[in-house]
């Protein structure tokens, strides 16, 4: 084990980085969006954008990689990320940062997407668990300092923004001077949801719910803290523990699935996230100790739906359907990302700023009365393949090389 963390330390080292830099973006251009009186509408607008470009960046990256290789296309994307951070306080406008976004969000995917691979290049079948556990916990760790980092300055000026485009042009050097070995060329695959849709309706409504609750939370809801009255420290202590109940509760949640079944967890999740964000809607201007409470319900909540809806569409799949699965899965997932964040503003510039969790919880609501119909439907599979818990979907490659079957199909094909 120790061997193989040495062949991946400096891309560990460089995830760390980026994510942290990443993270602490995605929340300063949502706040400072708001310190210059962009309208919420606008607002949910670009993290539409973002996810926008996400989808285009999981289908252009692999074209890439295959013409130039890992180092450069990360290189590559390093820069337009650096380059797009900066020119957000250079010129400020609604236009050009929806193009800009469109630009982070394909940067963004490509560079999850070569640095996963990577790991998963070096690392054995039987350790990749243990390898990808530790990756999280670096996820989980860059994305919570990130948030800290707002702190660092005053986000109305340019020194954040700053800060980010350090962090992503320092992530290039821990990968530029590694000696590990860079995997192969990643193949691209069709994506068929119509398929999907007959192996597993419910992943692939899961999907889409993930997409339009998580998407106009990580979109609006730092505005949704400001908008209560509360400092810029509080988004950056709420943003944190949000995420890291989220993460906390992967396992628990993994583990008990692979016992009780898929649909009935999911049940519970998703009425836990309803009713988190009920909390959220009615509490969360009521003190700051209800606001942090409920951003921990919601994340012990929410935030698992994705990681179950992948496991139990993948109960249901031959192991020639795996790429097709995992593909769909991340397409419906951001296409309700780009949707939710525009839905979710127009709510809180209507009523009030906590109606963003009224909408999660509908959302959420709608889920669990569609999993009860599912439930009535067909009975649950024993489970097939363990639980791999997947906090935040990012990219395509990830879930396909992290599903336990992969490698035992790969072990029969020699």
């Amino acid at each position: 084990m120790r061997s193989i963390l040495v062949s991946v330390g400096a891309l560990l080292i460089s995830a760390a980085i980026l994510l942290a830099g990443g993270g602490l973006l995605s929340t300063l251009v949502a706040i400072r969006a708001q310190l210059e009186g962009f309208s919420i509408f606008a607002i949910g607008l670009l993290s539409s954008a973002y996810y926008a470009g996400f989808i285009l960046g999981c289908f252009c990256t692999p074209y890439l990689v295959n013409r130039v290789g890992h180092v450069r296309v990360f290189a590559a994307l390093s820069a337009v990320t650096a380059v797009s951070a900066l020119m957000h306080v250079i010129v400020i406008n609604i236009p050009l940062w929806l193009v800009l976004r469109v630009f982070t969000g394909l940067s963004f995917a490509g560079l999850y997407m070569l640095i996963e691979s990577w790991i998963n290049e070096q690392t054995p079948n039987e350790k990749r668990g243990q390898v990808l556990s530790i990756y999280r916990m670096v996820d989980l760790g860059a994305v919570t300092a990130g948030q800290f980092m707002l702190t660092l300055a005053d986000p109305g000026d340019y020194v954040l923004f700053s800060i980010v485009a350090i962090c992503i042009c320092a992530a290039i050097f821990p990968v530029s001077i590694s000696s590990a070995k860079a995997p192969e060329g990643v193949t691209q695959t069709s994506l068929n949801l119509r398929k999907l849709f007959r192996v597993s309706p419910l992943a692939v409504i899961g999907g889409f719910t993930v997409g339009l609750t998580n998407g106009a939370f990580w979109g609006v809801a730092p505005v949704f803290v400001q908008q209560l009255g509360y400092p810029i420290a509080m988004v950056a202590i709420f943003m944190s523990v949000t995420i890291f109940s989220g993460g906390l509760f992967q396992w628990p949640v993994g583990w008990i699935s692979d016992r009780w079944g898929r649909r009935g967890v999911l049940v519970i999740v998703a009425a836990g996230g309803a009713l988190s964000g009920i909390f959220l809607w009615q509490y969360s201007s009521a003190s700051v100790s209800m606001l942090l409470i409920g951003g921990a319900l919601y994340g012990a909540f929410g935030m698992q739906i994705f990681g179950l809806c992948a496991a139990h569409a993948n109960d249901h799949a031959e192991p020639h359907e795996f790429v097709t699965i995992s593909g769909g899965l991340l397409l419906t997932y951001g296409v309700g990302s780009v949707i939710g964040p525009s839905i979710a503003p127009i709510l809180m510039a209507y009523l009030n700023p906590s109606s963003l969790f009224a909408y999660t919880a509908i959302i959420h609501l709608l889920f669990v009365v569609y999993t009860f119909y599912r439930l009535s439907r067909k009975s649950s599979p024993m489970s097939d393949s363990d639980y791999v818990s997947i906090p935040r979907p990012r990219s395509l490659n990830l879930i396909l090389r992290i599903d336990p079957r992969i490698g035992e199909k790969k072990k029969r094909q020699r």
